[in-house]
């Protein structure tokens, strides 16, 4: 965007539940250059002035598991969800079989404009398309940079497919290696789970990973099958065995860690893998526990929370505020409102930092300029209410979205793009691939 933007009369959310209100922020480039008073900041000629009116401005949502296409193939009826883990993988697996780019392009348009009209403005994703991984992928990448969206996208590889597992990984990094250097676009190597993962493509995604020197994204002991099958097959438990062949680490991403103990929990706090937690998705598809993850939220792992390709971001943020008050009702000591703020914000936005390389998650000058306007007008207050400020956003509409200092939705409505006709183009795509 030429010129400057400029974000008038703000109230600025900060991670501790505090607010501070008649605030200007100046954003030049891809980051925010200044942050103070409204009366240090005059509006120029040639500046693109965002009238806040008292409203409030947080740092853009990241979504740590978008399944951007597979969440809309998949149908939450009864019949998926109180099926076996295994068979649900079967069923993953044979919708990802149909897809072409045609379909992985509509998919993936709608699924990211939804994300930025409700104030994402980074989307971690895991497609499962063996039959044009490449392609696909790509395909994910234009769509991403033409909406404005960022995107951190991976293949989630499998073994036993017509296209051999090895064959998955190889292609998902010849995507990498194309992308590198984007602005808004990376990537990085996918495995959808250990159980689903023979030697071969471990050794392949271990072998790229150091290679490419890029993270992993892949599904970790999401469900005690997972582990039991792991365990029957390779004679190792999830975690061990992702990190035997290196895929834990900066700028990695594992999947829900439901069956992990506080051993393989330390690990991963250590490696700084990144533990993506659906609490809502978890508790609906599994049972139990809200979040069935004590072990990683007592070892102070890096964590953040992800949509399932299902809902949305305040409904997991809700299931995982329930479920953190009913541990330390039971005598863990944890500190919810720190923990609310490391699974919204922190969390993913040290992930943002590690991929990208510019700090993130702040509204301070040198960050990133991925920015929300929300329909909000706080009272002023010295207090720290960091659950109840963000409960409050989940209740009202976003009215601006800037990713990487572009607008790309000005007062609810997305900059330059037909919301309604990408949602036609996604329901013609789902009717296509039913039909298959």
């Amino acid at each position: 965007m030429e010129g400057r933007l400029l974000l008038k009369d703000c109230s600025l959310f900060r991670a501790d539940g505090r607010v501070r209100t008649g605030m200007s922020v100046l954003v030049e480039g891809r980051t925010i250059t200044a942050v103070g008073p409204d009366s240090d900041f005059p509006v120029l000629p040639g500046d693109w002035e965002v009238r806040c009116a008292g409203r409030l401005v947080a740092p853009g949502l990241i979504d740590c598991d978008t399944r951007l296409v597979g969440g809309q193939q998949v149908v939450w009826s009864g019949d998926y969800l109180l099926r076996p883990f295994a068979q649900r993988l079967e069923l993953d697996r044979h919708h990802g079989a149909k897809l072409t780019v045609a379909e992985v392009e509509a998919l993936t348009a709608f699924a990211l404009a939804s994300g930025l009209r409700r104030g994402v403005t980074m989307f971690v994703e895991n497609l499962y398309a063996p039959r044009c991984v490449e392609a696909a992928l790509a395909t994910q990448a234009r769509v991403a940079q033409r909406l404005g969206a960022r995107l951190l996208n991976a293949h989630s590889s499998m073994s036993g497919d017509p296209v051999p597992g090895p064959q998955q990984v190889e292609a998902n990094a010849q995507y990498i290696e194309a992308q590198k250097g984007h602005g808004l676009v990376r990537g990085s190597i996918g495995v959808r789970a250990s159980c689903v993962a023979e030697e071969d493509l471990m050794r392949a995604a271990g072998r790229f990973k150091e290679e490419l020197a890029v993270g992993t994204q892949f599904g970790l002991a999401e469900a005690d099958d997972d582990l039991a099958i792991t365990w029957a097959r390779y004679g190792a438990r999830v975690v061990s065995r992702f990190e035997r062949f290196g895929l834990l680490g900066g700028a990695c991403v594992g999947g829900q860690a439901r069956a992990i103990d506080r051993g393989e929990a330390a690990r991963l706090a250590k490696t700084r893998t990144l533990i993506s937690m659906s609490p809502r998705v978890a508790q609906t598809l599994e049972g139990g526990s809200a979040l069935g993850m004590e072990a990683v939220l007592l070892s102070n792992n890096l964590a953040g929370l992800g949509t399932g390709g299902t809902g949305t971001l305040w409904e997991e943020f809700a299931a995982s505020f329930s479920g953190v008050m009913t541990l330390c009702r039971g005598g863990r000591m944890l500190d919810p409102d720190q923990a609310m703020s490391q699974f919204l914000i922190a969390g993913p936005a040290e992930l943002c930092t590690m991929v990208f390389g510019v700090p993130s998650g702040l509204i301070d000058q040198g960050a990133l300029a991925d920015l929300v306007v929300y329909d909000y007008v706080p009272a002023p207050t010295t207090a720290s209410f960091t659950a109840h400020l963000l409960l409050q956003l989940s209740q009202v509409s976003v009215a601006w979205t800037v990713v990487d200092g572009r607008v790309v939705v000005r007062e609810g409505q997305l900059v330059g793009v037909d919301y309604l006709e990408l949602a036609a183009e996604a329901s013609k795509a789902l009717q296509r691939l039913g039909d298959a």
